[in-house]
C-alpha cells in the first residue's frame, strides 16, 4: 500500500471511531475541510507533516497515536 493511502485509510478509520464528519474534524483541527477532502479524494498524494499534526489535534490524539496502526507497518508500505 502506498503511504498516502495508509494516511487516507487511517483518517477514515478515525472518523468512524470518533463518530465525527469531515467538517467537524476540520473545525476542530483549525483547517479547511477542503484540505481533508483533498487527502481523502487522492487529490493530495503527500500531505505535509503539519497538516497531519493539525488533523491529530482535531481528533484529540497525538501523532504517535495516529501512526500507531498496522497500516503503517513497514511490511504494509510500498511506495515503489
Amino acid at each position: 500500500m502506498k503511504y498516502s493511502n495508509a494516511i487516507k485509510q487511517r483518517i477514515r478509520e478515525l472518523l468512524k471511531i470518533y463518530k465525527i464528519n469531515i467538517s467537524t474534524l476540520a473545525r476542530k483541527a483549525g483547517i479547511n475541510d477542503s484540505t481533508i477532502r483533498s487527502i481523502l479524494n487522492n487529490e493530495c498524494n503527500s500531505p505535509k507533516a503539519i497538516t497531519i499534526h493539525y488533523i491529530c489535534i482535531g481528533f484529540g490524539i497525538t501523532e504517535y497515536e495516529f501512526y500507531h496502526s498496522k497500516l503503517f507497518d513497514p511490511d504494509n508500505i510500498n511506495d515503489d
